[in-house]
């Protein structure tokens, strides 16, 4: 499906900084249209793949066994009933756990993991409509991106943190506030709660450790409990995001000026939101990643490359993600782990080089331990490119060269990877995908099921009917209901 960004109904200039935004995010309305309708729809299937797709991560069926002692009545993924906040959470956590869910490029962060566990979760508590649960939805989006903008990718980076788990709380928060129906006042404290609850390190980039899957799910969490105690009256900083002390000061090495102000609240009501610039993941790695393997994976087949023709591979990596993806260089040419591998760009390259596919059967213990996915690695050479960096972070472009051993060579510039809003996945690709990730762990009736039921999402189905069906055990294979 090719999605064209809904035009607001907003058109006056909001106010810098905190004030303005809150004024837009309790004003949103959706267009009739219901362009922004059918874009909730087409990124909720893609949430629903991954939720449902990561239940069998190890990581996941361990907190799902945590979560299990906090029973209460809303269905989470993977056959519990739990309290909203934890079903929430075990959401978050199992929806980034194949580095498959959707990424908001201009803020380096996953919306989608975040905003949409927080609305699912509280719109089924509280029986929103699908309407609401739109609106919800755009403005977590929008708040959540609009924060991660103005601190900077880079500037959260230097600092050590992940955005998706520092900016997620508050895209919930507002989501969250909205479909509560809290004012101006009452959501100002939901954010400023948020200030205190947002947390993520980087650290996991050093042994691959699984802690960067807490970062949505907690951030979901958060934003719930920090909705939920702005509606009691729980008071919360006036201005947490550019004040003193505030987000900016705290979690980014950006200035905290009379420009982040601005910068908060640049074009808000002007048509493409976030969530119309929100790019869905064609590979199941990370994002910085995904440019670099449609080049690679174009190239094999465009000139029927084998692996043994391959001399090098040079990959043009994007200056933000060069610790991520690139450093330590003899780190990421030996990934012991699936989050190391996720993380390794010789590991992408080469197994786009090999299998001529980057998706979950590649990041899997075995492939990881392949002696010819080794061999193909040492062959890997990643560089910087300031022509690359020139145009980030609106866009995340790579290119790509592959050295033959006859001595030719091709190459491969790409812009907008598969699932850029410019490149998006259709509603065809997009239902392949679900069926993709969840093979093996929803049954094949069930993959129909939640196909249908995400199509029919304020046609029929409501977003707690919607909550239900990802929560049952009864779409479920024998082995992804098992949880030790």
């Amino acid at each position: 499906m090719t999605t064209t960004a809904h035009r607001p109904s907003e058109s006056a200039a909001f106010a810098p900084g905190i004030d303005g935004l809150l004024d837009w995010a309790v004003g949103y309305r959706p267009d009739e249209d219901g362009e922004a309708a059918a874009q909730v729809r087409y990124l909720l299937l893609d949430h629903a793949a991954n939720a449902l797709g990561g239940l069998t991560a190890e990581s996941s069926r361990l907190v799902r066994r945590y979560a299990a002692g906090r029973a209460g009545g809303i269905p989470a993924p993977g056959g519990h009933s739990l309290l909203e906040e934890y079903a929430a959470f075990v959401a978050g956590v199992s929806a980034h756990a194949l580095e498959s869910d959707d990424t908001h490029q201009a803020s380096s962060s996953h919306p989608g993991s975040a905003v949409f566990p927080a609305v699912l979760a509280l719109a089924t508590a509280e029986g929103s409509s699908f309407e609401e649960a739109v609106a919800a939805g755009v403005v977590g989006y929008e708040v959540m991106a609009r924060i991660g903008m103005t601190a900077t990718v880079q500037g959260q980076y230097d600092r050590g943190f992940h955005p998706t788990g520092t900016t997620g709380v508050f895209g919930a928060a507002a989501a969250a506030s909205r479909l509560l129906g809290l004012d101006a006042a009452a959501m100002r404290s939901a954010l400023g709660i948020s200030l205190s609850l947002a947390a993520g390190s980087m650290a996991f980039l050093v042994d691959g450790a699984w802690t960067k899957r807490l970062h949505p799910g907690w951030a979901a969490h958060g934003g719930l409990l920090a909705a939920r105690l702005a509606a009691e009256g729980f008071a919360g900083p006036r201005d947490p995001i550019c004040g003193p002390d505030g987000y900016l000061h705290s979690y980014s090495d950006t200035p905290a000026g009379d420009d982040a102000a601005e910068r908060l609240t640049d074009g808000l009501g002007v048509a493409p939101l976030a969530i119309d610039r929100t790019s869905i993941k064609a590979h199941a790695c990370c994002r910085y990643k995904q440019a670099p393997i449609d080049a690679v994976l174009d190239l094999v087949a465009e000139h029927d490359i084998a692996p043994e023709q391959v001399a090098r591979i040079r990959v043009g990596v994007l200056e933000a993600g060069w610790n991520i993806i690139a450093a330590p260089e003899a780190d990421k040419r030996r990934p012991v782990s699936i989050v190391d591998a996720q993380f390794s760009m010789p590991f992408g390259a080469a197994v786009a080089a090999l299998h001529r596919s980057a998706g979950t059967r590649q990041y899997t213990p075995a492939v990881i331990a392949s002696p010819e996915v080794a061999a193909l690695m040492d062959r890997v050479e990643c560089y910087r490119s300031d022509d690359l960096d020139a145009m980030f972070p609106e866009r995340w472009p790579a290119e790509v060269v592959i050295e033959l051993r006859d001595g030719g060579s091709v190459s491969r510039r790409v812009d907008y990877p598969k699932g850029d809003p410019e490149n998006p996945l259709t509603l065809p690709e997009l239902q392949a995908k679900f069926r993709d990730l969840t093979a093996g762990v929803v049954t094949p009736s069930g993959q129909a099921q939640v196909i249908e039921a995400a199509a029919a999402l304020g046609e029929g189905v409501t977003p707690s009917a919607f909550t239900t069906l990802l929560g049952s055990g009864a779409i479920l294979e024998a082995a992804a209901a098992e949880i030790g």
